[in-house]
């Protein structure tokens, strides 16, 4: 734990004076009084009104880079988005939004300063000049080729095999690339589909890996998504956004004060956004753990909502994977034992996905 600061009025020009978590301003857990300087350490000014502090008083926000995180996030998550909506983390050196209102308001309120997320309205207003119907038909012909080629296995991995292989493989026959050079578009031709959501590419691979663990994952739901309308597809590519987004923790910047949950942010701070908390916040979300297609409160973050080539792209893989990987292996289903587990801290996804093509 990082040492409290050095509470001494120094003259300036001495260290004390020019410590910087000396300028941050004092932040405490959620519904509590802040009493000292911020940094993750808090003081609890009473403790009546919540949980016994630590002995001196003093409280810890946990990180989201803490050990373990990277194995599993969500208990860090539910910590900071009911104790902690607003506190300053020195590992990611910013201040830290969980709770979806926050998070949802950082990605879109012009008082933050806007990193390139596909389908807002930025983004749209660079994509004039896109065939849907091309990006549909190159999308399908690729899925259904990467899914005969693993067909006659008698075990295969998804992620290594088709996930790794579909995004980069849909931009490559979109743009004309040869197969053979279609890892290199992460630069170069990419650009003429999708602008600078030619880096995409790897995100839209981690979101679909997720999906496909998702969809396997769950008998009953296999059974329910292999032949379902391309509607239903589209509502669990939105639910598996949520639950398992594949950017983790977005960076924004505040161009003035403003007043989240918790506190005030200061204007210029650096803030880092919780994604995969947010999209598990149970005052947005009923039963918020729970993969379910058919919720009435659907909702995803990874994504704007207005058009760009990389979140229709995202979507037809999603809907031709499906349909591609279930015609080709109609019994399909994850290998005796094997459970998909997720890893990572900034992005996050299974990094295996070991299925029997053939039951």
């Amino acid at each position: 734990m990082r040492d409290e600061p050095n509470r001494g009025t120094g003259p300036a020009g001495t260290p004390d004076a020019e410590d910087p978590w000396r300028r941050l301003p004092a932040m405490a857990p959620a519904g509590r009084t802040a009493t000292t300087a911020p940094g993750r350490v808090r003081s609890v000014a009473d403790p009546a009104a919540g949980p016994p502090a630590p002995p001196g008083g003093r409280t810890v926000a946990p990180s989201p880079l803490d050990p373990g995180a990277a194995l599993d996030p969500h208990p860090v998550h539910r910590r900071l988005r009911e104790e902690f909506p607003l506190t300053y983390d020195p590992l990611l050196r910013a201040w830290v939004l969980s709770r979806y209102a926050d998070v949802a308001t950082a990605l879109t309120d012009p008082r933050f300063t806007h990193g390139h997320r596909p389908g807002d309205p930025p983004c749209a207003r660079a994509h004039t000049d896109v065939d849907l119907a091309e990006l549909r038909a190159v999308t399908e012909r690729t899925a259904y080729v990467l899914a005969r080629r693993i067909a006659g296995r008698p075990q295969a991995d998804l992620v290594a095999d088709f996930c790794h292989w579909l995004p980069a493989g849909t931009v490559a026959a979109a743009v004309g690339v040869p197969y053979r050079d279609m890892m290199r578009l992460v630069r170069g031709r990419a650009a003429a589909l999708a602008g600078e959501c030619g880096a995409q590419i790897a995100v839209r691979e981690k979101a679909l890996a997720s999906f496909l663990g998702n969809v396997l994952s769950d008998p009953d739901r296999t059974a329910a998504l292999r032949d379902a309308p391309a509607g239903l597809v589209a509502r669990a590519w939105t639910e598996s956004l949520r639950l398992d987004p594949p950017v983790q923790i977005a960076v924004r910047r505040t161009r003035e004060d403003v007043r989240v949950s918790g506190g005030v942010l200061p204007a210029g701070s650096s803030v880092a956004l919780l994604v995969g908390a947010a999209g598990r916040d149970p005052e947005r979300f009923r039963e918020p753990d729970r993969f379910d297609p058919l919720r009435d409160d659907a909702d995803q973050l990874t994504y704007g909502s207005g058009f760009c080539p990389a979140v229709v792209l995202a979507g037809l893989e999603a809907e031709y994977a499906l349909r591609a990987l279930f015609g080709a292996m109609p019994r399909l289903r994850l290998a005796d034992g094997f459970r998909p587990v997720s890893t990572g801290l900034i992005t996050r996804a299974p990094r295996s996905l070991v299925v029997r093509p053939n039951g």
